[in-house]
């Protein structure tokens, strides 16, 4: 069983920036695809970005350019910069596992075993 944390969120200003990190234990993420999704209120989870187990990298059109995602597998963590953030950056912030390699399957949400709890992100204009 893997478990997952995620911390780093918060309110801020539009245009603002915040660092999302997503903690896992119990096995180690660098097998895994490792993504980032989030839901806002009345929508439907979404995602935002993917580390995949083979190192490739992929963002939802939405976040490129402003947000990065990044892992250390030293600390077992996956990390999500996010700058320039805008009022409909308004989520929560989910953090998740699949197995192996995902590919393009990324952005869909059954592809994930593991999910943590979720951090709350704020931008007001």
């Amino acid at each position: 069983q893997m478990q997952l944390v995620e911390s780093g969120g918060g309110s801020v200003q539009s245009g603002g920036s915040l660092r999302l990190s997503c903690a896992a234990s119990g096995y180690s993420i660098s097998s895994y695809c490792m993504g980032w999704f989030r839901q806002a209120p009345g929508k439907e989870r979404e995602g935002v970005a993917s580390f995949d187990s083979d190192g490739t990298i992929r963002y939802a059109d939405f976040v490129k350019g402003r947000f990065t995602i990044s892992q250390d597998n030293a600390k077992n963590t996956l990390y999500l910069q996010m700058t320039s953030l805008k009022p409909e950056d308004t989520a929560v912030y989910f953090c998740a596992a699949g197995s192996g390699r995902l590919g393009f399957s990324w952005i869909f949400r059954y592809q994930y075993t593991y999910w943590g709890q979720g951090t709350q992100v704020t931008v007001s204009s």
